[in-house]
């Protein structure tokens, strides 16, 4: 008895050393191509000096042992390879200031594909709220449980008219009305995704009206923010308030939030549209 005993430990061991990869945490940091170059102070009006910038579009996927997540689905794949495609579906004033580089394999489906991981294969797809660089191709995930704030949803389909209401403006209509029909989990404030607190969904409204952040503990035990558009970039973080939002009041308490918890829990905080971040802390790469 004793000898089989010993030949269970045995086994148990070996097979816990053997677990697949996603039974750890990863989670992997892409972009939909880049915006810019532009003047910062076309998106932050008090930042005192101009100057260009370039800034990635932030997507994110998460291998969690109950699924694959998808944290934002970035610009819709019609706007790829050129500023004549991009001004069939966006805005023209979109394509002119923001000068997408997106190419068709920067989108979220063949970013999937790299790591080997195919579109029906995503169990759940978060995003952050409704604006064009965010939801553009929620579409693409038919089989997927859409998750969003309800008023996010409200928002997207009739925002106020001081955000603008043009059908191909900030908020594109065609990237919600093409999922209508699909499985939305509407949320009213934070949510823990999966139960073991591993994944959990931050309201973070300000930006927009549902605005949503996401926190992560990694294999490693590596807690990571995703502030998505509560924060877009260092500026935010050093005074400068982002100047496309719906309430300046709410923006400004969802960003002390962010702070707080990176400073009290020691969390890394992974900014939605900061080139030097994205370049210095593991853009293009997996975060363990």
């Amino acid at each position: 008895m004793k000898k089989t005993g010993l030949l269970a430990s045995m086994l148990a061991a070996l097979a816990i050393s053997a677990a697949p990869a996603a039974q750890s945490q990863e989670l992997y940091w892409a972009t939909s191509g880049y915006f810019g170059p532009f003047n910062i102070q076309g998106l932050i009006p008090t930042y005192p000096k101009a100057k260009d910038i370039t800034i990635p579009v932030s997507m994110w996927i998460l291998k969690h042992p109950k699924g694959i997540v998808v944290f934002d689905t970035g610009n819709n794949a019609a706007i790829s390879d050129g500023a004549d495609n991009c001004k069939k579906y966006w805005a023209a004033g979109s394509c002119d200031f923001l000068k997408p580089s997106q190419k068709r394999s920067d989108v979220i489906d063949q970013q999937l594909a790299k790591l080997g991981i195919k579109v029906e294969d995503v169990k759940v797809v978060v995003s952050s709220h409704s604006h064009l660089d965010h939801s553009g191709n929620i579409a693409l995930f038919p089989k997927a449980v859409h998750v969003y704030q309800k008023k996010e949803l409200y928002q997207g389909y009739w925002p106020e008219k001081f955000q603008g209401r043009a059908a191909n403006g900030t908020f594109v209509l065609n990237d919600l009305v093409a999922a209508r029909d699909y499985d939305f989990y509407e949320l009213d404030g934070d949510y823990d995704l999966f139960g073991d607190g591993k994944v959990k969904i931050l309201s973070t409204p300000g930006h927009t009206i549902g605005h949503q952040s996401m926190k992560v503990t990694l294999g490693s035990g590596q807690v990571v923010i995703m502030s998505q558009d509560a924060i877009w970039m260092q500026e935010n973080l050093d005074g400068y308030a982002a100047g496309l939002n719906f309430s300046i009041q709410a923006y400004t308490n969802s960003l002390e939030k962010l702070k707080r918890m990176r400073d009290l829990e020691g969390a890394k905080l992974l900014m939605a549209h900061d080139k030097n971040q994205f370049d210095s802390q593991g853009g293009n790469k997996w975060q363990k």
